[in-house]
């Protein structure tokens, strides 16, 4: 079986400039596309580790090697992941991983802890944009809930190369991996002065979320979204977007 990939389609990747945006863009040039990498994200650590919990949820990789850093140790506290990129993340730095949702996301793992966690203690610990979905779901099911912060996420100065383009509709895709990215983005596109011009280019182009929240925050800004993966996979999410925007053609 040949693929024939189109080197015409011009992606736009947001991950944080570490192995996430060099994994990202050896991704997208396999795929035949051309990237665009512009990080919307910058992690700060805080420098806390999780606290005691007779549950300690982690919710991304980088609040795992945070916190293996900070010399955290679960002890005898059930240890969750909220997908599997975390929880791999968890087994290479020595933890176990004692529950990982069936859907990767905070709705989804408010779901799995339902029934188990009234009256105790859980810690959250991940960045300072976690969604509240996840704090005010544990707590409605009963449980005494503690939030640790181990990152800053911040939009790098030097970012923006992306919006500027897309005004210019000179991108292809684009694709949010949170709902932060999206804001960003924004942001960034406001000032240059070219927000209106980049949300319309956009929805010229093919745009994807890598999950429903992160659907949800373009979609109230304005900007179509056309692939969600099923699974909150970022490989997913790109073969799915440049297959949209070029589909290839197998023989």
């Amino acid at each position: 079986m040949t693929t024939h990939a189109n080197r015409d389609v011009r992606a736009a990747v947001f991950r944080p400039d570490d192995e996430r945006l060099a994994e990202a863009v050896e991704l997208l040039d396999s795929l035949g596309a051309d990237p665009v990498a512009d990080p919307m994200l910058e992690v700060r650590p805080t420098g806390d580790a999780p606290a005691d919990g007779e549950y300690v949820i982690l919710t991304s990789k980088t609040g795992v090697e945070l916190a293996a850093d900070a010399g955290w140790e679960p002890g005898d506290a059930t240890v969750c992941a909220i997908g599997e990129s975390t929880a791999d993340a968890l087994r290479d730095a020595g933890y176990r991983v004692d529950l990982v949702p069936e859907e990767y996301s905070s709705s989804g793992l408010v779901e799995a802890l339902d029934g188990e966690v009234e009256g105790v203690r859980v810690e959250v610990a991940r960045s300072d944009h976690g969604s509240e979905v996840l704090t005010d779901g544990l707590r409605d099911a009963g449980a005494v809930v503690n939030e640790t912060t181990l990152y800053e996420l911040v939009r790098p100065a030097t970012s923006g190369e992306s919006a500027a383009l897309a005004a210019e509709g000179g991108l292809d895709a684009a694709l949010f991996t949170s709902s932060l990215t999206v804001a960003h983005f924004l942001d960034a596109a406001e000032e240059r002065g070219v927000r209106e011009e980049a949300i319309a280019r956009l929805n010229d182009a093919v745009v994807g979320a890598i999950g429903e929240p992160t659907r949800e925050t373009a979609e109230a800004e304005g900007i179509a979204v056309d692939v969600v993966p099923e699974r909150a996979d970022f490989e997913e999410l790109a073969c799915e977007a440049v297959e949209a925007a070029a589909p290839t053609y197998h023989e």
